[in-house]
């Protein structure tokens, strides 16, 4: 069996080839529990022949006494892959593959059900380009569904298929499916998602995934969901002006200094204008550097090595970018959150926020909460484990971000516990706004700046002394000859 066996997808016939050279189209399933993700893509594999002869064999041997009713093997068994899943028959961790048709190629991530594994769902999320979301036919749409579809659309997907799946299960009943379809494209419009395919479908047999059925749903005349994954859209680049956080300052000799990092957004080229943030210090671009040339130009993904024209104060967190079109910088910021941890989002806690290679403490101040069985956004000052919400964001000190809508990579960002060090929760920026006491997002306070070695300033921001100055000292991790004396007189040592 090969990854590149025709298909026979007699109504997709006339879909015009796309390059086998081109990106693979990024997608995942999600759902509630037990409808049936992880037997779709299974049966997408199986069906596309992308399941290789030792995979079959093992397949073949796990099912020997295990087969179903119908003697069918259990497609699950090809994404779940941890001891744990295949004892329970649920999805734990994301499962990636690849597999591809004559005319395109995928890469697919079947994501967990469990509302105790969303973060998982949200990682998958993260960088598709649709999303296959499955419905029990049987129990019609679920808070989970909900959930996940919400999810996915706060992390930009706007390409939905419905997968009303066990459609045999209720004896292939159209109004039922008409009924889901109708409930979930409501749902959907609340969301701003208007581009939904609703298919009826089995899974397990195969219908409707990649062979029309016709025979057992006359009244579905719809394509099947491999001739929609065929036609589907990746997501168009984000339009930005150039962003470069920089990840690492390179002095390997007195002569050279460089600032490395992977480009996020937009392009760069010799000579075209930057500024370093949060500084707004202006430079221009000298030399662009890999780890064998020297480049004419570099876009969005590349990881490079940036040479600039002067010496500037530039430090692991700062921000490159293009002098006519900078990201917003501001002590205030609104954002959406999904809450991940057990304790969830606490009203007024400081957390460190962390964004790119930049870490920052941060205030975090709930303001609704969606409601996931109506759809409505309700007021709320916190947010519990898997709960969605919009959240005010009061930094310390200056914050560099883009609407995620723009650019997810500087539009993104987590929350980690202080106390704990765990992952609390997984945000997207919206806008800068005006901080908690009033003062505007863009405004300078009456702050003193200190420039310390990362090392030192956390100690530093952990100490007692800090905390009782924290509204009147502002820390910025960078290089300084005189870091270690600054910190033994205010620790009073």
């Amino acid at each position: 069996m090969t990854a590149n066996a025709e298909i026979a997808v007699e109504a997709g016939a006339g879909i015009a080839p796309v390059s086998r050279n081109a990106r693979p189209l990024r997608l995942i399933t999600c759902g509630s529990v037990d409808d049936g993700k992880s037997t779709l893509i299974g049966r997408l594999l199986w069906d596309t022949k992308a399941v290789k002869e030792d995979q079959a064999d093992a397949l073949e041997r796990d099912n020997r006494n295990n087969q179903n009713e119908l003697g069918l093997p259990d497609f699950a068994l090809l994404l779940d892959g941890l001891q744990a899943e295949r004892e329970q028959g649920i999805t734990i961790d994301v499962a990636y593959r690849y597999f591809s048709t004559d005319r395109r190629s995928f890469i697919v991530a079947d994501t967990p059900g469990h509302e105790q594994y969303t973060r998982n769902m949200a990682t998958g999320a993260s960088t598709a380009d649709l999303a296959v979301l499955l419905v029990d036919a049987r129990a019609g749409i679920l808070e989970q569904t909900r959930r996940h579809a919400t999810i996915a659309t706060l992390m930009g997907i706007r390409q939905f298929v419905l997968a009303v799946n066990k459609i045999d299960l209720i004896d292939y009943d159209e109004a039922t499916f008409d009924h889901i379809t109708a409930e979930f494209r409501q749902f959907a419009l609340s969301l701003g998602v208007t581009d939904v395919t609703a298919i009826p479908m089995s899974a397990l047999l195969g219908e409707n995934v990649v062979h029309p059925e016709t025979s057992s749903m006359p009244w579905y005349s719809g394509p099947a969901l491999i001739e929609v994954l065929e036609l589907a859209t990746q997501r168009t680049a984000q339009t930005v002006g150039f962003r470069f956080p920089v990840q690492r300052v390179s002095r390997p000799n007195e002569s050279f200094r460089g600032y490395q990092g992977t480009v996020a957004g937009g392009s760069v080229k010799p000579g075209d204008s930057v500024v370093i943030l949060p500084a707004g210090t202006v430079a221009n671009v000298k030399q662009i550097v890999t780890f064998d040339l020297v480049r004419n130009a570099a876009v969005a993904g590349d990881a490079i090595t940036l040479v600039l024209d002067r010496h500037v104060d530039v430090a692991r967190g700062d921000m490159i970018a293009s002098i006519d079109a900078a990201p917003a910088v501001g002590r205030a910021f609104e954002a959406k959150l999904v809450a991940l941890s057990a304790e969830g989002i606490t009203a007024g806690k400081r957390y460190w926020l962390k964004s790119s290679s930049r870490r920052q403490r941060v205030r975090v101040q709930p303001k609704t909460k969606l409601d996931l069985t109506t759809g409505q956004w309700e007021g709320s000052e916190n947010l519990p484990l898997n709960a969605i919400g919009t959240v005010h964001l009061d930094f310390d000190e200056a914050a560099m971000f883009d609407p995620y809508e723009t650019n997810r990579n500087t539009g993104a960002f987590i929350l980690i516990d202080p106390d704990t060090n765990n992952t609390v929760a997984g945000g997207m920026t919206v806008a800068r706004t005006t901080s908690i006491d009033g003062i505007d997002g863009g405004a300078e306070r009456n702050h003193v700046l200190l420039s310390l070695p990362e090392d030192l300033a956390d100690r530093l921001m952990a100490s007692e002394a800090y905390a009782s100055l924290r509204d009147h000292i502002e820390i910025r991790r960078t290089s300084g000859a005189q870091a270690a004396a600054i910190l033994h007189e205010l620790e009073g040592d």
